[in-house]
């Protein structure tokens, strides 16, 4: 499912992606070296990484579980037979001179990644997802290996266990892509199958992008590489779509070609000429039979999956009554989810606690940018507040500073602090009653011109009773009786 995409400059724009997911096995695709980050160069490369003769790869059953489990979340058709291949290329870092991957037959087919943007609901559709191994990794200049001009290599991160995941051309701007990116982002660290570190190399992405008039045919794309972050992922895009729309009314004809972003400018470069599927001259590995996997393991692994977020989501809209934009947003985590659930079950209140979380809590916790995991107001705390709303104890402003309280470490228990602060509502209706007389009384004008059509004098008179009963009236209540007073 696509929406009709947004014209920028009179053009339309493509994106693709292409996402290298590191899974969190214990040993590489194809050999019992660690996959351990930040070890000294070169120390975790047995003789299959370093492609010595007589070696021969044998496959980590581990990283066949990740792909079905990647498959069961994303709907996908998981090939019981699969092949793999070699993919030929020559850089230093690849000391086969070729990278074992999967080409005509993968081993995770179709399915999609749904998402919201803003409140709209979007679907990526993908094309397939492969097993590969990691190239190692060119060192420069000041590096460990490198030093004096010289380039090293460091072949710690040879045969590293990967899922490509490749989409279908269905985005058509730069904030659709990141929204694409963290929501399949949660998904992958949500079945355990990568730790998601992004500045680790762990969830690289690559986007291509193109242009065109309304009509046209495919405009020609450029590959953004190894976007690491979601902020730069938007300023790379962003910055790529500009410089093509730019080019093609220059005149000039776009290249194919794999370029890089730079954060420092905030512009791309060109790295080199775009390969084709052609380039690398893709051949069954001889030394690999098909990768075959049976219907019961696939049962098995069904069986042991987790809650995925969109059941859980599913969930939450039926149980809770909740919209399914809040369900959504509440399970872009399991800790998010699980505290939600917590406080929803203790309060009785779940849409208050929703607001209140998808509200006052995120606000705080993107401030100090941390989970929800370090949320110094825990879940049983915020339902015991929720709950005082509920049962008219205080007004929604008091429960802000009691809230801050508890966040600030001012105070522990809900109900110590309402009392140490004096914030209870007034629930005596005949004092409430006399204030209100009192405020008629003393604003004859007001009253004059509520009583003329004009809403604004009666916003004053609420605000003359909370002032005269020290923020202490309900709101709802002092309305209530306000208008019942003024219309006798």
């Amino acid at each position: 499912m696509t929406t009709t995409p947004k014209l920028i400059h009179g053009y339309e724009v493509v994106i693709g992606f292409e996402t290298h997911t590191q899974l969190a096995t214990q040993s590489k695709i194809f050999s019992r070296s660690p996959t351990a980050f930040g070890a000294e160069p070169n120390t975790q490369a047995s003789p299959v990484d370093l492609a010595l003769p007589g070696t021969l790869p044998v496959m980590n059953r581990e990283a066949v579980v990740c792909a079905i489990k990647l498959g069961l979340a994303l709907g996908s058709h998981i090939a019981q037979k699969s092949i793999f291949a070699r993919k030929n290329y020559f850089y230093p870092d690849l000391p086969k001179g070729y990278q074992i991957s999967q080409f005509e037959i993968p081993v995770v087919q179709g399915g999609e990644v749904q998402f919201f943007l803003g409140d709209e609901k979007r679907t990526v559709r993908l094309v397939r997802a492969h097993l590969e191994e990691d190239a190692g990794k060119s060192l420069h200049e000041d590096s460990a290996l490198g030093g004096g001009g010289q380039s090293g290599i460091d072949l710690n991160r040879a045969g590293t266990p990967l899922l490509e995941i490749v989409t279908e051309p269905d985005m058509s701007s730069s904030e659709e892509a990141v929204a694409y990116a963290k929501e399949l982002h949660k998904i992958v660290t949500w079945i355990g199958i990568c730790d998601g570190n992004m500045q680790e190399g762990s969830f690289r992405c690559d986007a291509n992008v193109s242009v065109r008039k309304p009509g046209q045919p495919l405009g020609t794309r450029r590959e953004i590489k190894n976007l690491n972050s979601f902020k730069f992922m938007q300023q790379a895009i962003d910055y790529e779509i500009r410089w093509q729309i730019e080019e093609i009314e220059d005149g000039r004809a776009i290249q194919q070609a794999t370029v890089l972003f730079d954060p420092d400018t905030g512009e791309t470069r060109a790295m080199r000429t775009k390969e084709d599927a052609a380039d690398y001259r893709y051949f069954p590995d001889p030394d690999l039979p098909p990768l075959c996997i049976s219907q019961a393991w696939i049962d098995e692994q069904r069986a042991l999956m987790a809650e995925l977020p969109r059941t859980m989501a599913a969930r939450f809209v039926a149980d809770y009554g909740l919209p399914e934009y809040d369900a959504t947003t509440l399970t872009q985590s399991k800790a998010m989810a699980a505290y939600f659930e917590a406080a929803a079950k203790a309060c009785g209140q779940a849409k208050l606690a929703s607001n209140w979380i998808m509200g006052e809590v995120s606000r705080r916790l993107n401030m100090v940018e941390t989970g929800i995991e370090q949320a110094p107001v825990s879940s049983a705390q915020l339902a015991a507040l929720i709950a005082r709303i509920a049962d008219g104890t205080i007004s929604n402003n008091a429960a802000k500073q009691v809230f801050d309280a508890l966040w600030t470490g001012d105070g522990h228990e809900v109900d110590a602090v309402i009392e140490a602060k004096g914030l209870k509502q007034m629930n005596d209706t005949g004092a409430l009653e006399a204030i209100i007389d009192e405020v008629i009384a003393a604003n004859a004008d007001n009253v004059a011109q509520f009583r003329a059509g004009k809403d604004k004098a009666f916003n004053a008179l609420v605000g003359q009773i909370m002032k005269a009963s020290k923020g202490k009236a309900n709101p709802q209540q002092v309305n209530d009786v306000l208008r019942a007073k003024l219309a006798g």
